[in-house]
């Protein structure tokens, strides 16, 4: 890069002051005689002394700890790492030590309802109601309890009351089709299921009843289902208790402690080829992770609210369990952040008053492209951060926050995943943020871009690699017994190095810059593009409402790139807007960067999670079926494949 991009946001020296991070770089100095000039010398001592580094956190942050630590973690190298073997912990228990009285655990709004909330005295009592119904039908540490549940305060408790008793959770949105929740909880045989009978979405109610009774008859090692009446306010399985019988009943909370290496809860891939990974972690993996990054580095603080807006099919949900570590409110909401209007969430968080707001770069894309001005529209004074995630935030979208959302608010662009259930990079509250730059790698994580030959690579773009044992790792797929498709999906390309899939920079300033998946790069004439470059491209013409690109390799060494489009309501695709977006692209990039061909489409294929499809689509115009190409249970509109089968035998191009 030869350019600094431009400075947006600046900590003041009270904001620096006064972070969390501060506050253990003040006792790294005090307690361990460790003093660091920035936060660069801090996370370089933190790789490249992990065992000092994850040891000075489960000090720090006083983990209780039921049995005895015997080491940090041991010289295996990666996926075979052990963590702190002999502790025995708990995370629900790490949760309730910070419970205030009176105040609010969770607030809560369900779209077109009114918001209320749940004190942390009411979780208390109904996780240990749910844990003694759970016990009752048999449910001991390490039997699986999963969930077909919206974002909800009942989802919350459900995972709390199964993670006291060290049972593993996992769950889907309703808004999976059968065969997509039946491919990921089969692999896991649960025990019990919690279930709603459907959900609103859009201002429209969605009934799953059916669905949840082709889900039962489908896994027989489910022995008790606990159902929810969400939207009916009726029973609608028959030999089911009711959520509400279960927690109206006394009973103790306690924590049974586990091995810090048992698992906690299984999350999976986004399915969109094959059998969804379950990726499973560890109890004590992710509470030291969860508290490294959501104090550290979203700095959140004791009785902030802290919202983000997601599915308890995405990673997210997980991850923002880690609030309540802090002593923070978790903001929940279930609906459509498009309903009744584009502006939803941000009047939401006027009317809480929201101080962290979490959301994914599609959305503030969205907003932009709206010409939305959420500062002017509602009083935002609260909002101390914005999180972004999902997919990369173009430059743009950094502009319209500090523009039109607030202009001294902090931006934390973010980028993990469900593969370690944290982000690797994101915020830092003692560094500026610059333009289209994520400021940091986190603490802990030894990330670097990696060239074919496995240097590392300073202002340019190569593979995402982590090089050291991270607690959070998945400790294995379930049902994965010789680890060979974990060591498969990271560790193949580069021997005892963690391959992420996507393409990164790193700055000479340390700051960052994700380009897109490396899995769906286009390879353009010997030319490596990462997708992310050509939609924060195409993202800036206001005909252009949403695209997808993929290239194509051909017979004869020859390459076909097709990009599709879907035009905004009142606009065609006309010779001239081809012509734009060749401009466009030219301009921001190169030629290199120009589609061979620009094509209409009427919608784009996601997962349900929010990820565009660009693998699945390659295949299919290679003259795979879509069935066979993609997991069309796991797909949030499955139609939009239609068109792209039907050119795919139109142009003929694998033969």
């Amino acid at each position: 890069m030869s350019t600094t991009p431009k400075k947006l946001w600046e900590p003041s020296q009270s904001f620096k002051s006064e972070s969390n991070l501060q506050a253990y770089m003040d006792w790294l100095r005090s307690k361990k005689e460790l003093s660091f000039g920035d936060y660069d010398e801090l996370w370089r001592w933190s790789i490249d002394h992990t065992r000092d580094f994850w040891g000075s956190l489960y000090e720090y942050f006083q983990i209780i700890d039921h049995g005895e630590c015997r080491s940090v973690h041991d010289d295996a190298p990666m996926p075979e790492t052990t963590w702190f073997e002999g502790s025995k912990i708990n995370y629900a228990e790490h949760i309730f030590r910070q419970e205030q009285a009176g105040k609010d655990a969770i607030i809560f709004k369900q779209e077109g309802n009114e918001t209320v909330s749940m004190s942390w005295g009411e979780l208390r009592q109904q996780v240990a109601a749910v844990r003694a119904y759970l016990q009752a039908q048999g449910v001991t540490k390490g039997d699986r309890v999963v969930a077909y549940i919206p974002n909800i305060p009942q989802a919350v408790v459900g995972f709390l009351a199964s993670c006291s008793l060290g049972a593993v959770w996992s769950s889907c949105s309703p808004d999976f089709g059968a065969n997509s929740v039946v491919d990921r909880f089969k692999q896991i045989e649960p025990k019990v299921l919690i279930t709603v009978d459907g959900y609103r979405y859009q201002g429209k109610s969605h009934d799953r009843v059916e669905t949840v009774h082709q889900i039962l008859s489908e896994l027989p090692s489910i022995q008790s289902v606990l159902q929810i009446p969400y939207l009916h306010q009726v029973a609608f399985v028959d030999y089911a208790a009711t959520w509400d019988d279960v927690v109206s009943q006394d009973a103790s909370l306690d924590f049974t402690a586990v091995d810090f290496a048992d698992p906690i809860w299984v999350l999976y891939s986004s399915g969109t080829t094959g059998q969804p990974k379950a990726i499973t972690h560890s109890q004590g993996g992710v509470l030291l992770e969860h508290l490294k990054y959501v104090t550290f580095h979203n700095d959140v603080k004791a009785g902030e609210k802290y919202f983000w807006f997601t599915t308890t099919g995405w990673m997210m949900w997980n991850f923002v369990q880690s609030t309540l570590l802090a002593g923070a409110t978790i903001v929940l909401y279930d609906g459509s952040p498009g309903y009744p209007g584009l502006d939803a969430l941000w009047k939401f968080s006027e009317e809480v008053g929201i101080n962290h707001f979490g959301t994914s770069a599609p959305f503030i894309v969205a907003c932009m492209n709206k010409k939305l001005e959420p500062g002017k529209k509602f009083d935002l004074s609260s909002l101390r951060s914005i999180s972004s995630t999902g997919s990369p935030l173009p430059p743009e979208g950094f502009d319209w926050i500090y523009e039109k959302v607030k202009s001294d608010v902090w931006l934390c662009s973010m980028s993990g995943g469900t593969d370690v259930c944290s982000a690797f990079v994101g915020g830092c509250p003692l560094e500026p943020l610059y333009e289209g730059e994520i400021q940091r790698r986190a603490l802990g994580c030894a990330m670097f871009a990696y060239d074919d030959h496995g240097k590392a690579l300073v202002n340019e773009v190569g593979e995402m690699v982590v090089t050291k044992p991270m607690p959070s790792m998945p400790i294995y797929f379930w049902g994965d017994v010789r680890k060979e498709r974990y060591k498969e999906s990271y560790f193949e390309e580069y021997p005892g190095v963690w391959r992420h899939g996507d393409w990164l920079l790193i700055t000479d300033r340390n700051t960052l810059v994700i380009k897109g998946r490396s899995d769906a790069t286009l390879n353009r004439h010997g030319i490596r593009i990462g997708t992310a470059e050509i939609y924060q491209s195409v993202d800036k013409l206001e005909s252009i409402k949403d695209s997808l690109i993929v290239n194509l390799e051909l017979a004869g060494g020859k390459h076909f790139m097709p990009l599709f489009v879907v035009m905004k309501e009142g606009t065609h695709l006309t010779d001239k807007v081809k012509e734009e977006i060749n401009r466009q692209l030219t301009n921001d990039f190169s030629r290199r960067h120009v589609p061979d061909e620009v094509i209409e489409v009427k919608d784009i294929p996601y997962t349900i999670s929010g990820k565009k499809m660009e693998a699945p689509v390659k295949k299919i115009l290679m003259g795979k079926n879509k069935q066979n190409a993609a997991n069309l249970g796991a797909m949030r509109n499955p139609e939009s494949l239609q068109f792209f089968e039907d050119y795919a035998f139109e142009h003929q191009f694998n033969s």
